[in-house]
């Protein structure tokens, strides 16, 4: 194993959060001496340098290049020559709308090993294997790249802890090929966010599954999460009826619970897709009338019950 290379993602002078992830991935990868190499890509790179002080980067790559903001052209041909002259085993990047203009040909251009929406990546037998979902993320699906020399790896946001502890990783800098893109930036517009909620950033979430039975239940349990403090979330099939915006599913097909410490699931059953986005959690209550609903399987404290009379007793208490 010859190293893992990470592309940070930065926009308007602003590091993106998905790359401190990309370095608690790159953490569970490294194996033996293999170093942990970061390129930070951009026409001022050492103004981000300081986000980027972070244990497990053995080394910061400033790459200074003409685009003021993310070029597929200039990033290609960038990233590209860093692996030509690293030969890294792995190189990790974002699942985002940036990398979708730049790997697929990226990796057609080199020969590369390649996954996208990856949320779990581990070595089999010394083997790199890549997890992400497949069929409508109704299944698993594990990939291996046989005879691939580098493989490029595009991780789901919110799969990984950002990393935190600070350190000081050696820097240098790397000269960018020169390149004349066919693109010209114009003006850079910022959308409205359609989400209601930052599922992500809530640490204090009440979930509704299947079992309130109708829509006309979902306002009692809206109630009972502001009366706790809590915001209200709902696994798939809520959110498929439209019960409750698409931003409230909790799951692989929505959102990650990040930042959660307390999660309370009240009728969830627990399938697959839904635990994916409770994997970070410390702390699970589950309320279920099924004694073998899977959801007990990860909860630290459960409640076997009928979840409106759980939801009436704790209406009475706050």
């Amino acid at each position: 194993m010859s190293g893992i290379l990470i592309i940070a993602e930065h926009r308007r002078g602003e590091l993106r959060p998905q790359t401190l992830e990309l370095v608690t991935a790159a953490q569970a990868l490294r194996s033996g001496a293999a170093g942990v190499s970061l390129a930070l890509i951009g026409k001022a790179p050492d103004a981000l340098l300081p986000a980027l002080h972070l244990a497990g980067v053995d080394e910061i790559i400033t790459v200074s290049v003409d685009a003021a903001e993310f070029d597929p052209e200039t990033y290609e041909s960038s990233v590209g020559a860093l692996i030509q002259a690293r030969s890294p085993a792995i190189v990790l990047i974002p699942h985002s709308v940036d990398s979708f203009g730049y790997a697929a040909a990226l990796a057609a251009k080199h020969g590369l090993g390649f996954a996208t929406d990856v949320f779990d990546a581990r070595f089999v037998d010394g083997t790199l294997v890549a997890t992400r979902g497949g069929y409508g993320q109704k299944v698993h699906v594990e990939v291996d790249f046989p005879g691939r020399r580098t493989v490029l790896l595009a991780l789901r946001g919110n799969s990984f802890k950002p990393a935190e502890t600070p350190a000081t990783p050696r820097i240098t800098a790397f000269a960018a090929p020169l390149i004349v893109s066919r693109s010209t930036p114009r003006e850079f517009i910022e959308l409205p966010a359609a989400d209601d909620v930052d599922m992500t950033a809530a640490e204090f979430i009440l979930t509704i599954g299947r079992g309130i039975g109708e829509e006309a239940n979902v306002g009692q349990f809206r109630e009972l999460a502001d009366a706790l403090g809590a915001t209200l979330g709902c696994s798939r099939p809520i959110a498929d009826a439209g019960w409750l915006p698409k931003s409230r599913q909790v799951g692989q097909s929505g959102k990650t619970a990040s930042a959660c410490k307390l999660y309370i699931a009240m009728g969830v059953s627990g399938a697959i897709q839904h635990l994916a986005g409770m994997k970070h959690v410390s702390t699970i209550v589950a309320v279920n009338s099924d004694a073998n609903a899977s959801i007990f399987g990860v909860a630290k404290y459960g409640v076997v019950g009928d979840i409106f009379a759980v939801a009436e007793e704790l209406r009475k208490r706050f």
